[in-house]
């Protein structure tokens, strides 16, 4: 059996009856119906069965145009916060989407009162009478306020990135990287007790080779005695049939899709992690990245960032 699952970041997904952070920040009727019909062209091209979605704040009009393209269900576990004077979202959620039937949502457990600053959604989905799969939707801490972040390729080692680490935290260079971490942390631990296949859907707001993903995936972040990886999640692009993205024709070898542009350099932000039972399986992954060939910036009436879609065998 084959599925299709994706990772969509809306970019500012909310109905022109409420203003997203600042009173100005409002879309009109007309731009509210574009971006909505964008959206739609968009999922309709993407022919998935499962969808996670970030940056939403109207969650109704989200679950309307799921429903009327075929997905049976809609999922959310928080509510963004509203200030009702001006009718002003101040915070966003995540949603989920899926044309398989769901069987539970779990709370993601916590320790030491910590809070996600996006509740992230995880669901048990039945795919048939005897197969289940754990899927889980998360939209990671954001660097908004650009402080100072460590930049990592794949050639510096684990133990390299914590010692930077170290230097960060200890100096409070960026608070937004200690929650982000703390996030990734608490999904490791909870990913990991998951005895059945699992997938992450996620924004994560951190780069290829960030330590991110070393909390979140890898069991020798936490346990130094380990003398080499021990991976609880893995990327789907590694284990996928590479396709070739090459916008410099004298460069031979196979480059990474960017998800999201920031002053004119490629990302990847937008990730599609599984667990050790559906490594394997991974037979296609694919960008959706049109829009952005367009404006690397993205627009309202768009989004900033690609569309992430994996098929996977289970």
């Amino acid at each position: 059996m084959l599925i299709k699952v994706a990772t969509f970041n809306l970019f500012q997904f909310c109905s022109n009856n409420h203003s997203f952070y600042t009173k100005k920040d409002r879309f009109t009727k007309s731009d509210w119906e574009e971006k909505k019909s964008w959206i739609k062209k968009q999922l309709l091209k993407m022919d998935c069965d499962i969808v996670g979605f970030q940056e939403v704040f109207s969650q109704d009009e989200l679950k309307s145009l799921v429903l009327e393209l075929g997905f049976k269900e809609f999922v959310v576990v928080q509510t963004p916060r509203l200030e009702e004077k001006n009718q002003v979202f101040k915070s966003t959620t995540v949603a989920l989407a899926t044309k398989f039937p769901i069987k539970n949502i779990e709370k993601v457990e916590t320790k030491d009162n910590f809070s996600f600053a996006r509740e992230p959604i995880k669901a048990t989905i039945c795919l048939n009478d005897n197969l289940e799969i754990v899927v889980y939707v998360a939209h990671l801490k954001s660097n908004r306020l650009n402080e100072f972040e460590y930049r990592f390729t794949k050639d510096t080692t684990l133990e390299e990135k914590k010692n930077k680490l170290d230097i960060a935290l200890k100096n409070n260079y960026s608070l937004s990287l200690k929650q982000r971490l703390n996030e990734a942390k608490t999904l490791h631990f909870d990913i990991k007790k998951q005895k059945s296949a699992s997938i992450l859907l996620c924004d994560l707001n951190d780069r290829e080779y960030s330590i991110t993903i070393d909390a979140l995936t890898n069991k020798r972040f936490y346990i130094k005695e380990l003398l080499k990886d021990d991976l609880v999640l893995f990327d789907s692009y590694d284990f996928a049939p590479k396709k070739v993205y090459n916008p410099h024709p004298e460069f031979k070898g196979f480059k990474r899709t960017p998800t999201s542009y920031f002053i004119g350099k490629g990302n990847t932000l937008d990730f599609i992690f599984v667990n050790r039972f559906l490594k394997d399986k991974i037979k296609d992954f694919k960008v959706f990245d049109e829009h952005l060939k367009k404006n690397q910036n993205g627009s309202l009436a768009t989004s900033d960032h690609a569309q992430v879609v994996c098929e996977i065998e289970v």
